[in-house]
């Protein structure tokens, strides 16, 4: 068996494979900022999958996202009966948020794809791996090259990317 293998083993039961390493973690998370720029990828097998690789131009965020329902704004006009519910469901999924944010935060950069990591009973946490398409390394990469368009660029806010395709309901064959 290869190594990623044996990581996406791993991965498939996280509380009972990393144990003590998971509360750690998830401890250390809480206190970090929410988003937040990281060296290497948390999941290596799912980051490789997803078209990580370890070059110049190619970083890795994990972005955190509360969980919970979205409420509506406060009923600002009128008393109509259809202005006093309290829930908003939103069609977006907490990985789509997640990637809105870190691309808000890293402007030059493109969101390439994104993954779970860690959840707990107040927030989500993601890995999303962004691409610097103007880099020297990530321009003559030729499986890379397609982010160096002008479409590409604002992709994950148009829904590209695959939780973005999840979310539109794109991902049926």
């Amino acid at each position: 068996m290869g190594i990623y293998i044996k990581i996406r083993e791993i991965w498939k039961k996280p509380k009972e494979g990393l144990g003590p390493i998971w509360r750690e973690r998830l401890l250390a998370w809480r206190k970090e900022d929410s988003t937040v720029r990281i060296e290497r990828p948390t999941r290596l097998d799912r980051a490789r999958s997803l078209g990580y690789k370890a070059k110049q131009g190619i970083i890795v965020v994990r972005q955190r996202v509360p969980r919970g329902g979205h409420t509506r704004p406060q009923i600002k006009k009128g008393r109509r009966p259809k202005r006093y519910g309290t829930r908003l469901n939103l069609s977006k999924n907490y990985q789509q948020i997640a990637e809105e944010r870190a691309q808000k935060k890293f402007v030059n950069l493109t969101v390439l794809n994104s993954y779970w990591v860690m959840e707990d009973g107040i927030y989500y946490w993601y890995e999303i791996i962004m691409v610097d398409p103007k880099h020297p390394v990530i321009k003559s990469d030729k499986n890379l090259q397609w982010l160096q368009s002008k479409r590409s660029g604002s992709r994950v806010f148009h829904g590209k990317t695959s939780s973005g395709k999840k979310g539109r309901g794109m991902r049926k064959a």
